[in-house]
């Protein structure tokens, strides 16, 4: 069975076709810049394609797609008869969605009701699904919401200290975000330690461009670092994460900015970026702190620092924890950020194997034999996951 796993946002829509019978990935792709002037990025068969196109929307991009997997050097498929099903991945769920659906108007309806909470995300796969369905009409198509796997949460974990009213009215709550990822690597670390993930406790620390970190217990998730959107939490990239509100609104007013203003503020020019002055890629602050850099080095010192903080405080909500798991592209490859998550975590019992956590990208236990908890390097794999999920649920 051949699954097209779909990722749209605002102005991308990525792709990935998956063959259900060995898991493989047979081509892959984005289509970029929808709605400004276009760009296709598609590998397949050991070719890559780079293509300036104009995709005025998500169904011009969804229909390009549809075209580079059935012709051309790159075609993988001879018609859209071969894909048995669509998997989407939607970033919010709210507390509509708690599990993957198939896709029909009223759920496409409910997703794009929730873009006033996730306006950068689901109106855009509000208008990709509506472009898939107007494309391959008659071919099954599901969604998997980022903020599902998070709905587990005890309510206090996720309500917020404003006034009950606004979590009634407007819906104000933690939904967590992640939730594939955190889904994902919770069941592969539980596989690699052969036990049952119903008797573990798992800390899944998702570090990116975008980081959050859970507390996963009996596979459920207890609670998380992201809140009402991905602002909340660790220090990301170009997002502030956790920041006293008072802040916020004194900076506003120093500053003379908006809402709106102040939100491109928080997630667009902070984080990394903002405390070094250097970059938001992990990879080029560590290399300006490496030479010296001061700001540079408080920014990695301080992206350490709330790892720690919040592996310690979740162990805490979970009375200890089994496992350690780093994964995303800072998680997966920089041991240097690793080494000072878990550094002086004795009393915790933790430990790391220097010379294990030499490791980028691959499955790996990098804790020592006498740690009480294990730690591991987990490779994610949301595409993955978005297709298991679409394949149980069309099958059934």
């Amino acid at each position: 069975m051949l699954i097209l796993v779909v990722n749209a946002g605002s102005s991308s829509l990525k792709y990935q076709l998956i063959d259900m019978n060995d898991e493989s990935v047979l081509a892959k792709g984005n289509c970029d810049r929808i709605g400004i002037d276009g760009h296709l990025s598609h590998k397949a068969k050991g070719i890559s394609i780079e293509e300036d196109i104009s995709f005025p929307s998500h169904t011009e991009a969804f229909e390009k797609l549809v075209s580079v997997l059935t012709t051309g050097e790159c075609a993988v498929i001879s018609s859209l008869d071969e894909i048995s099903a669509v998997g989407n991945r939607i970033v919010q769920g709210g507390d509509v969605f708690s599990e993957t659906v198939i896709v029909d108007d009223e759920v496409i309806d409910k997703i794009d009701a929730l873009a006033e909470i996730a306006p950068v995300h689901n109106h855009g796969a509000a208008l990709a699904l509506r472009a898939g369905k107007s494309v391959m009409p008659n071919t099954p198509m599901t969604v998997v919401f980022d903020t599902a796997f998070h709905q587990t949460m005890p309510k206090k974990a996720y309500t917020f200290g404003l006034p009950y009213e606004d979590q009634e009215e407007f819906h104000v709550r933690k939904y967590g975000f992640h939730g594939t990822s955190h889904r994902f690597v919770s069941a592969a670390v539980a596989k690699a330690m052969g036990k049952d993930i119903k008797d573990l406790r798992i800390v899944t620390c998702h570090l990116g461009n975008g980081s959050s970190i859970s507390a996963v217990q009996g596979g459920k998730v207890m609670d998380t670092t992201m809140g009402f959107t991905p602002l909340d939490g660790l220090l990301m990239g170009t997002r502030c994460g956790a920041v006293d509100p008072s802040a916020i609104t004194y900076v506003m007013e120093k500053r003379g900015l908006s809402p709106a203003e102040m939100a491109e503020y928080m997630n667009k020019k902070s984080g990394l970026l903002g405390i070094s002055g250097v970059s938001s890629d992990n990879r080029d602050v560590s290399a300006a702190a490496a030479q010296g850099n001061e700001r540079a080095q408080l920014a990695n010192d301080m992206l350490k620092y709330q790892v720690k903080k919040y592996i310690g405080s979740f162990m805490a909500v979970m009375n200890g924890a089994d496992a350690i798991v780093f994964t995303g592209g800072i998680g997966e490859n920089d041991a240097a950020t690793r080494e000072g998550a878990c550094e002086n975590m004795d009393a915790l019992g933790i430990k790391i194997d220097a010379e294990a956590n030499k490791v980028r990208g691959q499955l790996k236990k990098i804790s020592t034999p006498d740690s009480k908890v294990e730690v591991w390097v987990v490779p994610t794999n949301e595409e993955l996951l978005i297709a298991r999920d679409t394949l149980a649920l069309v099958t059934k």
